[in-house]
């Protein structure tokens, strides 16, 4: 009985110490399998956080977004406030080294700007004296044409409608060796072609008869406009070649308003598109030409476009002599839309020259007065050219960096005009900005 009770209490502690034994060892294995789940979920923490980085910088190559744009400052400026006329937004992929998440600079160029018109209109020519669907009275053609309006941009626009036909301004203009042209245009292309493309030729010539040839006059430049390029044709009587040049950089674009500058300086040609420097030919022309006629051509081009606003100014003046010397700059420049003070793109060039001077001189304070020409109300062409001089300011300060303490402002409306009012010539005069040093 004893044995049996021996061997019973035996059995009973050992199935107690083995148990006990299994509970330790399960516990063991229970704590051993929480440390590594928790490492497991911290590892994936981390993780996820560097994912998460690579992704956020993923978005931002795939947005397009830039440094600048992360700082807060608007497409078109640089972090220091001031405008940049050409870059390259892409950015490459985040690199991880050491651990870290790093992103790589983005690559940024800029193209100085440097148009400046002169201070002197040659010829200005917006249709407004013709009627619309007359052909205008300034001009010839071997084709058809007519004066039109449109319901997205005000004024009146001469529509050149016939392929293979040239487009003479009749009266000559006595160019001098540095001139500005510039001028609106809508390209719209034909339905037969691909490219919606124009010529401008500006040429001398003997007589005022029009003159059909692919090259006219006995000399002379010919500009093919299209979607694609730019091409600049120099050509003389005599010479055996042709200069010819071209590049791809900001072309016309095809039912927009485009704004076309083009600066001739003796042999050299630049174009101005879409707030930068398109074309510039150190020696597009043969030397010593003068030219006396301007010329819209289509032969060969797919285009029918409108064009309005034609400009013609001397080259730029010297923006330090007339503010610092002679204590007034009459400026031409600086781009409103139809009765709006906000200041356009195009002007850039001139506000720059103006902001450069006033840097480098810096106890010189201003007076910035708006002009308009009569058209219009007289009490809200006041307040306009009050309006147009106030935004002037607010550019110089803001994003060129001018105390604003040092510029005052002021508008004359129309009661101030340096031209009588009565052709589109002399209404483009009046039509200015002056800066008057204090």
């Amino acid at each position: 009985m004893k044995t049996r009770l021996f061997f019973l209490f035996l059995s009973v502690f050992c199935f107690v110490v083995l148990t006990d034994i299994n509970a330790q060892i399960d516990l063991k294995g229970k704590i051993k399998s929480k440390v590594t789940e928790r490492a497991d979920r911290a590892t994936d923490k981390a993780i996820d956080k560097t994912l998460d980085k690579v992704e956020e910088g993923a978005k931002d190559v795939i947005n397009g977004k830039d440094e600048n744009e992360k700082a807060g400052v608007k497409e078109g400026e640089e972090k220091e406030g001031k405008p940049s006329d050409a870059k390259n937004n892409e950015k490459e992929q985040p690199s991880e080294a050491k651990g870290n998440v790093q992103e790589q600079p983005t690559l940024q160029s800029s193209s100085k700007y440097d148009f400046v018109p002169g201070d002197k209109i040659l010829l200005f020519e917006d249709f407004s004296q013709d009627a619309v669907g007359d052909f205008p009275a300034l001009w010839t053609t071997n084709g058809s044409g007519e004066v039109k309006t449109l319901n997205l941009y005000p004024g009146h626009w001469f529509h050149l409608l016939a392929a293979d036909v040239v487009y003479q301004l009749e009266k000559p203009i006595d160019f001098p060796e540095n001139f500005i042209f510039e001028f609106d245009v809508i390209p719209v292309r034909q339905p037969e072609y691909n490219d919606a493309s124009f010529e401008i030729n500006f040429f001398r010539a003997e007589s005022n008869d029009l003159d059909h040839g692919i090259f006219p006059g006995v000399g002379g430049v010919k500009i093919i406009c299209s979607e694609e390029n730019w091409e600049v044709r120099g050509y003389d009587e005599g010479a055996a070649t042709i200069t010819d040049g071209s590049t791809y950089i900001a072309p016309i674009q095809k039912d927009n308003l485009n704004h076309l500058i083009i600066w001739v300086q003796k042999r050299r040609v630049r174009i101005y598109h879409l707030g930068q420097k398109a074309v510039d030919l150190p020696t597009a022309l043969y030397a010593g030409q003068k030219f006396n006629h301007l010329r819209f051509s289509l032969w060969a081009c797919g285009g029918f476009p409108y064009i309005t606003n034609l400009r013609f100014t001397t080259a730029a003046p010297d923006v330090r002599s007339k503010l610092l010397t002679e204590g007034k700059l009459v400026c031409y420049g600086i781009y409103f839309d139809v009765n709006s003070d906000k200041v356009k793109p195009e002007s850039y060039g001139s506000l720059n020259e103006i902001a450069n001077v006033l840097k480098e001189n810096p106890t010189v304070r201003i007076n910035i007065v708006g002009h308009t020409d009569s058209d219009g109300d007289d009490a809200n062409n006041m307040d306009l050219s009050k309006r147009r001089a106030a935004s002037v300011k607010n550019e110089l300060a803001k994003t060129f960096g001018i105390d604003a303490s040092r510029i005052q402002t002021d508008g004359k409306g129309e009661s101030q005009p340096v031209a009588p009012n009565d052709s589109p010539a002399n209404k483009a005069k009046n039509r200015r900005v002056e800066f008057i040093k204090l």
